[in-house]
């Protein structure tokens, strides 16, 4: 395992905390997406919030629309995938490993959450969507395998 106050320093922890940043801001913008998709067709899921658009007929605003569930679906994804990547990429960072073999999984696992959403809220056909969602599940556990094998403490 790498010190701490080197692995903060280190070009792999950096190169962690730019990817990470990244697919934590792309899910973030996902709350932004489904107002958006709300907001232009008119879908919402509380009473209330219709005040925002019709004081009348309110209650026909309150309802399920596929664009809107598609943008929530995806969003849901990116907290399903996201999270155990920041928090498995952090862990697989403290393990020392090369930079470019560190690159390539948080590259890849960006470029397939970037892939999934787009794939997701187009939609685009099927096998594009599932593709990108494997190929990020494949790099976190390939992370995850590395520090079962590099820090296992038993």
């Amino acid at each position: 395992m790498v010190e701490l106050t080197h692995m903060i320093d280190s070009e792999v922890f950096l190169a962690f905390s730019t990817h990470a940043t990244v697919v934590v801001v792309k899910m973030m913008l996902m709350s932004p997406l489904t107002s958006y998709f709300r907001l232009t067709r008119k879908v919402f899921a509380n009473v209330e919030d219709t005040r925002l658009v019709s004081r009348e007929e309110d209650r026909k605003l309150v309802r399920v629309d596929p664009d809107v569930e598609r943008v929530r679906r995806c969003h849901q994804n990116d907290l399903e995938n996201v999270v155990p990547f920041v928090l498995i990429g952090l862990l697989y960072s403290l393990t020392g490993p090369d930079l470019a073999t560190a690159l390539i999984h948080f590259r890849v696992f960006a470029a397939s959450r970037i892939c999934h959403t787009v794939a997701y809220v187009s939609p685009l056909p099927q096998p594009i969507r599932a593709l990108s969602w494997m190929t990020g599940m494949v790099v976190t556990l390939s992370m995850a395998y590395r520090v079962l094998t590099t820090a296992t403490y038993l």
